[in-house]
C-alpha cells in the first residue's frame, strides 16, 4: 500500500497553485495519472522518486519515505523510473546501461530477451530507434526489481504500431514483477488499455478517481458514441456547413447547423456524439 498525503506550491499556468494530493494506491496496481499540462502530474512523480521536495508523508507499505524533516535519499526508494527522453548513458551500450543498475547478469538477460532486445546487447543508444531505446529505458527501471515503476509519458514520442507493441511490453513486465505502476499519459487508449485505474489531476487537485471505463468513457444518456477533438475548420457547401474535427489521428466531417456555425471558433475543444445509428465494425 501507497499512502500520499502531501502539498506543495507549484508556479501553473495561471499563476501559483497548490498541489494537494490525498490517495492511497494498492499494492500491484497500474495507476494512470492524466489531466491538462501543467496540473502537476510530473512533479507528484517527482515527489514520489525523491527528486522534489514537499510538505506532509509517503508510506510505501510500514516505511517511511517522508515525514516532517525526513526525506528518504532517491537511492534509498526502491523505484524506477522511465523518463519520456529515454536518459540512456550515450557512453555505454545496451548491456552496460542495465548493468549500471546492478550487475545482475541474468536479470539483464531476462528483461533483453523478453523485450527482444539480446541481440543489441553491445549497440550504442545512438545507433538505436526510438522504440528500440524506450524498451532499454524500461528494462534499466526495473534492473533493482522496483517496488514502485514511475513512467512519464514513456511513448508519448512513437508512432502508433510501436506503441501498441510496447504497451503489451509494459504489461507484461508489470504483471510478472508484481510492481506498483503509475504511468502519465494523455492518450485514453493506453490509459485504458495497461490501467486498472485513472486519477485526473487539476490545478494541483484531483478531479476524478475511478476505474478507465468509469473517468474516460464519453457517453451520456442515450449516447452511444461521443468523441472529443479539436475544430479544425468550418466550411460552407451550399446552404450546410460542415465542422472539419481532429478526432486522434483521423479527421472526420460532421454537418452542423447554422447557430453552432457561428457560435463555434477554429480550434475549440469540442464533442462529438451520435444516438440512433448501428456502427459496423470491420477489421482494417
Amino acid at each position: 500500500m501507497i499512502n500520499i498525503n502531501i502539498n506543495k506550491p507549484l508556479h501553473g499556468s495561471n499563476g501559483i497553485m497548490e498541489l494537494t494530493i490525498n490517495l492511497a494506491i494498492q499494492s500491484g496496481d497500474f495507476v494512470a495519472l492524466s489531466g491538462v499540462s501543467g496540473s502537476g502530474k510530473t512533479t507528484l512523480l517527482r515527489i514520489l522518486a525523491g527528486l522534489e521536495e514537499a510538505h506532509g508523508t509517503l508510506q510505501v507499505g510500514d516505511e517511511f519515505w517522508l515525514k516532517e524533516k525526513f526525506c528518504l535519499p532517491p537511492q534509498k526508494r526502491k523505484i524506477g523510473f522511465v523518463f519520456q527522453d529515454y536518459a540512456l548513458f550515450p557512453n555505454m551500450s545496451v548491456e552496460e546501461n542495465l548493468l549500471y543498475v546492478c550487475k545482475d547478469y541474468a536479470l539483464a538477460k531476462h528483461l533483453l530477451d523478453m523485450t527482444h532486445l539480446s541481440e543489441l546487447t553491445k549497440r550504442m543508444p545512438n545507433s538505436l530507434s526510438g522504440g528500440q531505446k524506450q524498451r532499454v529505458s524500461l528494462c534499466r527501471a526495473l534492473m533493482n526489481r522496483p517496488k514502485i515503476l514511475l513512467m512519464d509519458e514513456p511513448l508519448s514520442a512513437l508512432d502508433p504500431a510501436m506503441r501498441s507493441k510496447l504497451q503489451n511490453e509494459i504489461l507484461t513486465l508489470h504483471k510478472e514483477f508484481g510492481t506498483t505502476t503509475i504511468m502519465v499519459s494523455h492518450d485514453p487508449s493506453e490509459m485504458y488499455r495497461l490501467s486498472n485505474r485513472v486519477i485526473v489531476l487539476n490545478n494541483g487537485k484531483i478531479i476524478n478517481d475511478g476505474s478507465a471505463k468509469e473517468v474516460l468513457l464519453k457517453t451520456k444518456g442515450s449516447q452511444k458514441f461521443s468523441f472529443e477533438g479539436e475544430l479544425l475548420d468550418i466550411i460552407k457547401v451550399d446552404v450546410i456547413y460542415i465542422a472539419i474535427i481532429a478526432i486522434g489521428q483521423q479527421l472526420v466531417e460532421v454537418v452542423i447547423s447554422n447557430q453552432e456555425a457561428q457560435s463555434l471558433k477554429i480550434g475549440d475543444t469540442v464533442n462529438v456524439s451520435t444516438k440512433a445509428f448501428t456502427p459496423v465494425v470491420s477489421q482494417n
